[in-house]
């Protein structure tokens, strides 16, 4: 059993924000790998499906994207799951528009959903890095960070949601790094 927890915020408002790039990975995993329905647990909402062979529980947070942490180590308790067993799917400023990268470990760089799973979890959960990029000052960061994608991003937004549910399967066996590059080809491909 794997957790793969997308952050974001609940509700309507904040459903095409940067800051939901998680949450809306993992509904285009679902949708592409045909989960259940969706059930309320572990303060949020969950999925259960199977990819490449693995059983893998999608979770989304309701308690906002500050408390992340206290929903997913609920979840990790409950099936008596290691971090390791942990990957969050979140948006990352230090990271160009729709690139994605992986890794396991590290810092929180500021991001309060990473901060709060580091507090609860602890550091050693793999990390799906979704590129929003940087605004260019840290005084934009948090309008942009909590502003909705643009029009003209729509197309690229939804071409890496696709290419990230089309290669879930080499998350899902560990291959991340094997993912990443068909990830990138799909992306490459598209342009």
């Amino acid at each position: 059993m794997q957790i793969w927890a997308g952050l974001g915020n609940p509700g309507a408002l904040y459903a095409m924000h940067r800051h939901n790039a998680g949450f809306m990975a993992v509904d285009a995993i679902a949708e592409v790998h045909d989960f259940g329905p969706v059930k309320k647990a572990f303060q949020g909402w969950t999925q259960e499906g199977r990819i490449g062979g693995e059983k893998i529980l999608l979770l989304k947070p309701a308690t906002f994207m500050n408390e992340s942490g206290r929903s997913i180590g609920e979840a990790m308790r409950f099936y008596k799951l290691e971090p390791g067993d942990v990957t969050a799917f979140h948006d990352e400023l230090d990271l160009d528009p729709f690139r994605v990268k992986v890794k396991t470990g590290g810092g929180t760089a500021g991001h309060n959903g990473l901060r709060s799973m580091d507090a609860h979890i602890g550091p050693d959960f793999r990390r799906v890095r979704i590129g929003i990029g940087h605004p260019g000052h840290k005084d934009r960061v948090h309008g942009y960070v909590l502003g909705n994608y643009t029009k003209a991003e729509i197309e690229d937004l939804s071409d890496m949601l696709g290419a990230i549910a089309a290669e879930a399967a080499w998350l899902a066996q560990g291959n991340d790094a094997r993912f990443m590059s068909d990830v990138a080809l799909r992306l490459k491909s598209s342009d």
